[in-house]
């Protein structure tokens, strides 16, 4: 027989570690986080923030956090849903609504901070960058944070960097480039940034070159088909265009970024059908909802097993 090598020897396995368990399930890179979250030594206890920008199937979420040993803690957040009451009813997802939860944050954590009088951010949104920190005021510095993309590929034109344009637009302070934004080119090895592709964008130019299309090759019933709640959120705003309707959102983001209050749900009102509480009745049935005895309860059952032990001792 010929020898074969033991690739995994005792040692090999006594030595194993185990990884974390968000690294085992493919949710988190400590690489990359541990860059993002680490701060100088001789700025003690600063907390370093983080920008975290997430895209899901139905919404945009928006984060502004610090790491500490028992976890992150979150200070502020938007999300995409939000936008409804801003007048944004569809495309809660795309770019544009990716651009306006930027926005909308940045405006929510000045006014939270109650730096929003300070830093107003950029008056015109054309998609040129804008660098809050050339606008910086004397008594207080511009709040600074880092961009968190998570696990995604970093491609020219991804929804989390119209997170990161609407934030800064805001007036928050990101480090960051334009290398990332639509209309940006390094062709010939000429690196090229064309602001009027990224405007496009932010104000969903190419939705809306896409719904026309539609409407004109293919007639009004595909049209209806497929944007339908498109077009009641236009007639719902009264306005004929997607960037109408985007400025108009921006404007109102603007106005009142904060978060409504939450209104207090009244408790419900439960139907027991026995003395001890255990049975509940509702409109679909009753079910048994187990309560632990009371210490009175307790002594009562003592008493009643001693008393029917006492019965069985005379009658023997």
């Amino acid at each position: 027989m010929a020898f074969v090598k033991v690739v995994k020897s005792k040692s090999y396995f006594k030595r194993y570690q185990t990884r974390f368990r968000r690294r085992r399930e493919g949710k988190t890179d400590y690489q990359a986080r541990k860059a993002l979250i680490i701060q100088d030594r001789d700025k003690f206890n600063t907390p370093r923030y983080r920008l975290i920008a997430r895209i899901t199937s139905s919404r945009v979420i928006c984060q502004i956090a610090y790491a500490t040993i028992t976890g992150d803690r979150i200070i502020c957040q938007a999300d995409s849903k939000e936008l409804r009451r801003y007048g944004l009813e569809a495309g809660l997802t795309n770019y544009a609504a990716a651009y306006a939860t930027g926005l909308l944050i940045a405006r929510r954590l000045l006014k939270q901070l109650g730096m929003d009088p300070l830093y107003k951010g950029a008056q015109k949104i054309d998609g040129t960058a804008y660098d809050v920190e050339q606008h910086a005021n004397e008594d207080r510095r511009p709040f600074r944070a880092v961009l968190d993309i998570g696990l995604i590929r970093t491609t020219t034109g991804r929804r989390v960097f119209a997170c990161l344009k609407g934030a800064t637009d805001g007036g928050l302070n990101i480090p960051h480039s334009t290398k990332r934004y639509p209309g940006y080119s390094s062709q010939g090895g000429k690196e090229n940034y064309d602001a009027k592709v990224h405007r496009a964008r932010i104000f969903g130019g190419h939705v809306q070159n896409y719904m026309n299309s539609i409407k004109k090759d293919e007639g009004e019933e595909a049209y209806q088909r497929q944007f339908s709640n498109w077009d009641k959120a236009l007639k719902a705003a009264k306005v004929d265009t997607l960037e109408k309707l985007y400025t108009k959102v921006h404007e109102e983001i603007k106005k009142n970024p904060e978060r409504p209050a939450k209104k207090d749900r009244p408790a419900p009102v439960r139907k027991f059908t026995d003395k001890r509480k255990t049975i509940v009745e509702t409109s679909k049935g009753k079910y048994l909802r187990q309560r632990r005895f009371t210490l009175e309860e307790r002594k009562a059952n003592i008493e009643k097993r001693l008393k029917i032990a006492a019965g069985k001792s005379k009658k023997k």
